[in-house]
């Protein structure tokens, strides 16, 4: 019965199992296979708010959201004509699952104040809280082919996320501040294989036929699109690419896993144009990790334009000799009545220039030169940036440049003595063999035109005319110095060492020396390497020359001896074969004066050996232990078929038989044991010869007999322990009478009693013996159900 509900209990368990299994396989959601999460410890901070109270711009409509917080009707900034403002997929405002929305960085670190959001996946998880899972959740939004064709993305788009809108510009310039956010930041996900490339793309074309898009939302330089994989910083295996690009990993105040700096998109329009712009982000190759882009608020700018007093566009960076006033003009196309304010800046500070309130400016020294420009009824103003560099004569110094000639190798590289001459950005360089010659600065005949292989000689001095853009030069020296190159030799005392020794290095072939991983300069040194090592010198010559190649020898640290030896068991009269192991040139002096690797004792005690490779010699040890005959303490046998034998001896692992020898094992637990036969137990200590032999009959009581004369279970025998010591057995019937007692003669039960059948009953038994390997007096009593017929 105990087994049948066993088996039952087994069964539901492993349904139970089976169910939850399929449960779980049929819940789990598919990803990406080798993604992992950043930690959620790693968001911990102030996250930004998005769609939420108590801003009012939260229920704005994208219209809205364009006019008044992107350009910034309320602030008064400068708003060219916005209209057809739609959002993609549609979504209401009222959608509380809207990708797109207003954000606020409220009490976060975040780079913006206040901004749009456009989303792949559902807005308000961008920030407000911890979000600890992925971003999962997509916008239902499909792929978009003008995101592919201006990024190059290969791989599937999907849950693009688009902000459309019409504008008639009323200036030459037009720009946006944006960042990009995504989830993809993590482990290896922007990296090959594979470059989850998410990616934002900021579209303008005019609203005249056959007009084709330009995406303005790329790195400057042209150095890219704006996605995953080409925005990196150096934290990632691939990176950095484009690393002063990137903003932050977290906390950066949203759920995404990064963010980049802040980026600019620029255009030159023309006012009264109309124009289309299309903002799309999208997830590429998978769409369980979200990105993002972030307006900010306020930065669609009118734009500003540089000019000198003849109306050239001046670039942005201007080279002066030596303080010559540079006339600056600020242009803003279309506008009139506005309000200007220039503000200088010396590479530490910027100040607003006193009396500096008109649209010129006339700048006499280096640096930062902007300015800030408002149009009447606004108050946000647009700026632009010019930096005059120079001013000065190029910084410059008389030099030294070596040559360490070799034979293939005997000419000077002169624009290897540029940097020790000046480091002054964007120097130009003459060199000229006599004074006179650098002084007329003659660019048309110039000895030296073949600076890299210039065929000087030792103690020459060259003129060099150093200049910074044809504005401002000086002239110096450059001394030629020649030597020729060292070749450097390294010797040692030994090239074998044993692990612990000292080995002398000695170098020559230079003046000084340069020693690999060493200190000093000195031509010896002493080592002690811990393994086979190479060392290895340069030559250095008088003038500093050093060898092309360095000189190395290598000391090989013999491998340290090693022994397999070890002791064992032996019983009187065994022997032991100790083996000292073998290896490259080992050689063998045993205690007992042997020679071979292997010797065979038969007396216990410590056995050494010494083994010796040539270089290096060591001492290894051995104990041989004599065993004792193993005693057999007790045998428990149970009606199931278990024997357990409990045996003792002094030393060493003892294995068991119970077939007289023929199959050992380590466990001293056999299973399906005959019952009511004769086994042969052997104990003996594992590789030696100490081994106890004892016979043991497995006594199980039958509980029916059936006397019919057909030879199955017609009596039970007491024949297997009758001839145990103290032997004794009784049956009784119910009421106590004896009817049978065992004999040597009958050492059995038939079923009958003083020659009499025995009517069919349960009968009590008692049989008693002592245990032949215990000892112990064992007493064996129970029921019998006895069948006659009658």
């Amino acid at each position: 019965m105990l087994n049948y509900r066993l088996k039952n209990y087994f069964l539901l368990l492993v349904l139970l199992l089976v169910s939850a299994s399929g449960f779980s396989q049929n819940v789990q959601k598919t990803r990406p296979p080798a993604k992992k999460k950043f930690p959620v410890g790693a968001k911990a901070g102030t996250f930004i708010d998005v769609n939420v109270a108590p801003y009012p711009e939260s229920n704005y409509t994208a219209t809205q959201l364009v006019t008044e917080v992107l350009v910034g009707n309320n602030a008064g900034c400068s708003v060219p004509n916005i209209s057809n403002v739609t959002v993609s997929p549609s979504q209401p405002v009222t959608n509380n699952n809207r990708f797109w929305g207003y954000f606020n960085k409220g009490t976060s670190n975040f780079p913006f104040q206040k901004g749009i959001v456009l989303t792949t996946g559902f807005a308000r998880k961008a920030g407000n809280v911890l979000e600890s899972n992925i971003l999962s959740d997509g916008n239902t939004g499909g792929s978009d082919a003008d995101l592919i064709a201006a990024t190059g993305v290969t791989t599937t788009i999907s849950n693009a996320a688009v902000l459309e809108f019409d504008f008639v510009p009323s200036s030459a310039q037009m720009k946006f501040n944006y960042i990009f956010a995504s989830e993809e930041y993590t482990g290896s996900f922007p990296c090959p294989p594979f470059q989850y490339d998410d990616a934002f793309a900021l579209l303008l074309k005019p609203n005249t036929p056959g007009s084709t898009y330009t995406n303005l939302a790329v790195l400057p330089a042209g150095a890219g699109p704006v996605s995953v994989p080409n925005i990196l910083p150096a934290s990632f295996s691939c990176g950095p690419v484009n690393g002063q690009y990137f903003g932050s990993l977290f906390p950066n105040a949203t759920n995404y896993n990064g963010i980049t700096a802040k980026l600019t998109a620029e255009a030159t329009v023309i006012p009264g144009q109309s124009y289309h712009i299309k903002m799309v982000v999208a997830d590429a190759r998978d769409s369980s990790y979200g990105s993002a882009v972030f307006l900010e608020g306020g930065s669609f700018d009118i734009g500003i334009k540089l000019v000198d007093s003849a109306g050239a566009t001046l670039p942005a960076s201007l080279n002066v000799c030596d303080n010559v006033p540079q006339t600056l003009v600020a242009q803003v196309s279309g506008i009139t009545g506005a309000t200007y304010q220039w503000y200088y800046n010396n590479g530490t500070t910027t100040i607003a220039i006193p009396g500096a309130t008109t649209a010129t400016y006339v700048a006499t020294a280096p640096g930062i030169y902007t300015i800030k420009v408002v149009v009447p009824g606004n108050t946000c103003p647009a700026e632009a940036s010019i930096t005059i560099v120079g001013g000065t004569t190029p910084v410059a110094q008389n030099a030294t440049l070596k040559l360490c000639s070799t034979p293939t190798n005997s000419t000077f590289d002169l624009n290897t003595a540029k940097p020790l001459i000046s480091t002054t950005q964007g120097a130009v360089f003459r060199f000229y063999p006599t004074q006179a010659g650098a002084q007329a600065q003659d660019t048309t005949n110039i000895p030296t035109a073949n600076l890299a292989s210039y065929n000087g000689t030792d103690g020459q001095v060259l003129y060099v005319l150093v200049s910074n853009g044809a504005f401002c030069s000086k002239i110096v020296t450059l001394t030629l110095r020649k030597e020729t190159t060292p070749t450097a030799v390294l010797g040692a005392s030994r090239v074998k060492i044993c692990n612990g020794e000292s080995v002398t290095l000695t170098a020559s072939g230079g003046v000084t020396y340069q020693w690999s991983g060493m200190s000093g300069t000195g031509a010896v040194q002493t080592v002690s390497p811990s393994q086979t090592t190479t060392y290895s010198v340069y030559a250095i010559g008088a003038q500093g020359c050093k060898s092309l190649q360095p000189a190395t020898i290598t000391v090989e640290v013999v491998p340290a001896i090693t022994s397999s030896l070890k002791g064992g068991i032996i019983c009187i009269g065994d022997k032991i074969t100790l083996d000292a192991g073998v290896g490259p040139n080992y050689s063998y002096i045993w205690s007992n004066a042997a020679t071979t690797q292997t010797i065979s004792v038969g007396t216990p005690g410590i056995y050494t050996v010494t083994i010796t490779n040539g270089v290096c010699t060591k001492i290894f040890t051995a104990e041989v232990i004599q065993a004792t005959v193993p005693e057999i303490k007790n045998i428990n046998y149970n009606d199931n078929g278990t024997m357990i034998i409990t045996a003792t001896a002094t030393n060493g692992q003892m294995e068991y038989s119970v077939d007289n020898g023929i199959t050992w094992q380590d466990s001293n637990m056999f299973t399906n044991v005959p019952k009511n036969s004769l086994i042969s137990i052997r104990v003996r200590v594992k590789k030696t010869s100490c081994e106890t032999f004892i016979e043991y009959f497995t006594f199980v009581m039958q509980n029916v007999i059936t006397p019919n004369g057909d030879n199955l279970n017609d009596k039970i025998d007491f024949r297997g322990v009758s001839s145990y010591k103290d032997f004794k057995a009784s049956v009784f019937d119910r009421y106590g009478r004896e009817v049978y007692k065992a004999e040597k003669i009958r050492p059995y039960w038939d079923g009958y009693f003083q020659g009499k059948r025995l009517p069919t009953a349960s009968y009590w038994y008692q049989v008693t013996f002592e245990d032949p390997a215990s000892k112990q007096l064992t007493v064996k009593t129970g029921w019998i159900l006895l069948k006659n017929i009658e």
